[in-house]
């Protein structure tokens, strides 16, 4: 084999090699921006179902927008439901993202009694939520009835003693919402608050504390954890 063909192979391997590694970014864009997509809990609102730390994934093809019967019956696409964990963006600032549970659909009449939710005047069962402070007392206990508008949701923290929510801010618009959320694929022991704190310094200390803590703040038990 002549130098020259040796040279155009290798020329040939490499071009395969940079083919494939556009490919591989190109599906991961696609599956990042239409699929699915990870996210971080940074805070105690959806306590103890989801703990801060958790790292989740969400299913941003669950809730996409569908124009005919056709797509349907063939795309695996649901309807938002009642109890439905959510990723949103969050109204009053879209540059950062939510996760709350999906309460209140559009049309109906929600209301807060003594910290039991009822719709459309009947009392709902919500086996998911907490109340980890029962001496709390606050306007939370008792909201409504409000209606939700048209294509929008009313969603609330499962920690309810500790959540600012739909109560606080109204209702999460169906444009804003991204996905569902699905598993829990890791989940690290970190402190309150560490979201607050965005310094190069801290993240370089956060970086730091994942390597050296790794195999013990690891919350193994809640590792491919279905989120429910």
């Amino acid at each position: 084999m002549g130098e020259e063909e040796k040279k155009e192979i290798k020329k040939s391997v490499i071009r395969e090699y940079i083919e494939t590694i556009i490919i591989a970014v190109i599906l991961a864009l696609f599956v990042n921006a239409f699929v699915f997509q990870a996210f971080k809990i940074p805070t105690g609102s959806m306590e103890d179902n989801l703990l801060i730390g958790d790292h989740i994934i969400a299913n941003k093809f669950a809730f996409a927008p569908t124009y005919t019967n056709l797509e349907k019956k063939i795309l695996p696409v649901k309807d938002i439901k009642r109890g439905n964990v959510i990723v949103f963006k969050y109204p009053e600032d879209p540059t950062r993202d939510f996760i709350k549970r999906v309460i209140g659909l559009p049309g109906e009449k929600v209301q807060i009694r003594g910290k039991q939710v009822y719709i459309n005047d009947n009392p709902i069962i919500e086996d998911y939520k907490f109340h980890k402070y029962p001496s709390f007392r606050s306007r939370n206990e008792n909201y409504g009835p409000v209606k939700v508008p048209d294509n929008c949701y009313f969603v609330l923290g499962d920690n309810r003693d500790n959540s600012r929510d739909s109560r606080y801010w109204g209702f999460v618009p169906r444009n804003l919402i991204k996905g569902k959320a699905i598993i829990i694929y890791w989940s690290f022991e970190i402190e309150r608050g560490a979201y607050l704190r965005t310094r190069l310094s801290d993240r370089i200390k956060n970086i730091f504390n994942v390597i050296v803590h790794f195999f013990t703040k690891t919350r193994w038990d809640r590792t491919f954890k279905l989120i429910r």
